[in-house]
């Protein structure tokens, strides 16, 4: 929802004009709030009234601000958006608008335009000549480029969203873990459908504990059957997946039995090791080295995958990006077209990725520890929805609902 006010002012402002401008706000599919008004007691007191006006779509909301100034309305935020020019690369002038995570449009010149890859805690670089915006991270800034300066002529839509604007029926975006979770799984699994009925992208953010919990099978019978589009993770993720693949265990235990198995702590560095010497995860597949699991099917499937690396990892593996800025701007490319997240037993990964993107994108974080939850919804994505559940049973139960028996030739269940 999309919101600006209007103001009325002068002897002509009476219940009459009031009863036209409400009765064109409703006839164009848009909302009202009357906020101020002082209609005079003769016909020569001068009037006056302020109005909160609502529409679904900034275009829209365009549309009726347009009928409502042939009534003698005036938009009260209808300045243009002032702008600054970078002066040195990588620093933003003073007093540059902080984006949202929301979506936006700025006032160009008298029009309004959509601001391209919003994303929260950025600058918005307008280009005047081509009417053009889009969100920039500081770092990115080049000296030259027109910057958003201060709030006036800019428009954020309203967070305020119906149950069914949000496409989730079933819950809204508190955590909790007595709820029917089966339920709440099939919601989901409906929605991914739906995205990819329509050519949408499903994005997978994964942490170890997808490996550990023997859930690798699952999300890999999911990439097989073309339910994830983009797959984002840690170093250690590939590393216990082929770990797993290469020697049955991940973190030196059977992932068959659950026991450890002779010098199992050296498996991870073995995997590490072989993979290093093949030259990559690529190539490791091509080789036929690498038959199974979650990277194989990545590879085999030629679904894109982002491994951010940390001051943490071993190895790492080759095709891990250890450059913490490389590896932003390479989400930043893997997250477009994105319309639903499953953010999976990783707090630091689903932060990161949540500070990329827009609001619009349904996303969900199933975790075991509610507080992974909250954590993401106080980072400013607010717009995450939580299920506290060991992510095991959570992949088994969406690929019951996505993947018939028959159609699944990935491993026996």
């Amino acid at each position: 929802m999309y919101i600006t006010e209007i103001e009325l002012s002068g002897r002509v402002v009476d219940a009459a004009l009031l009863s036209r401008i409400i009765n064109a706000v409703t006839e164009m599919d848009a909302k009202f709030s009357l906020c101020e008004t002082r209609i005079g007691r003769t016909a020569d007191d001068a009037g006056y009234a302020r109005l909160e006006i609502g529409a679904p779509t900034c275009e829209r909301l365009d549309e009726v601000i347009d009928k409502l100034k042939e009534l003698g309305a005036v938009p009260i935020n209808g300045q243009t958006v002032t702008l600054a020019t970078v002066a040195k690369d990588g620093v933003g002038p003073d007093g540059f608008y902080s984006s949202t995570n929301i979506d936006t449009y700025v006032n160009i010149s008298g029009k309004w335009v959509p601001v391209d890859d919003i994303e929260m805690d950025c600058v918005v670089v307008v280009d005047p000549e081509r009417s053009t915006a889009r969100c920039c991270p500081i770092a990115a800034l080049s000296k030259g480029d027109q910057v958003v300066i201060g709030h006036g002529g800019v428009r954020v839509a309203s967070m305020d969203r119906t149950v069914e604007e949000r496409g989730f029926s079933f819950m809204g975006s508190d955590v909790s873990s007595e709820r029917q979770k089966s339920l709440m799984v099939e919601e989901i699994a409906r929605e991914i459908r739906a995205v990819r009925e329509r050519n949408g992208k499903v994005l997978v953010v994964a942490g170890p504990a997808v490996i550990h919990t023997g859930a690798g099978k699952h999300l890999a019978a999911l990439i097989d059957a073309g339910y994830v589009n983009v797959f984002f993770a840690g170093n250690a993720v590939a590393v216990h997946d082929v770990e797993a693949a290469l020697l049955g265990t991940s973190l030196g235990v059977n992932l068959k039995d659950g026991i450890s198995a002779p010098e199992g702590h050296m498996h991870h560095m073995l995997a590490i090791n072989r993979i290093r010497s093949l030259g990559g995860l690529r190539q490791a597949v091509d080789a036929g080295i690498l038959k199974e699991g979650v990277m194989h099917a990545l590879v085999k499937n030629n679904v894109p995958f982002v491994l951010a690396g940390s001051i943490r990892d071993d190895g790492p593996l080759p095709d891990v990006i250890t450059d913490s800025v490389e590896a932003q701007k390479a989400m930043r490319q893997g997250i477009k077209g994105v319309e639903i997240a499953l953010m999976m037993s990783t707090m630091l990964h689903s932060i990161a990725t949540g500070n990329l993107l827009p609001a619009r994108v349904k996303t969900i974080c199933i975790d075991i520890n509610p507080a992974t939850v909250t954590k993401l919804a106080d980072r400013g994505s607010h717009q995450s929805i939580g299920i506290v559940s060991d992510v095991e049973w959570f992949l088994k139960e969406l690929r019951s609902y996505l993947i018939k028996p028959d159609e699944c030739a990935n491993d026996e269940d």
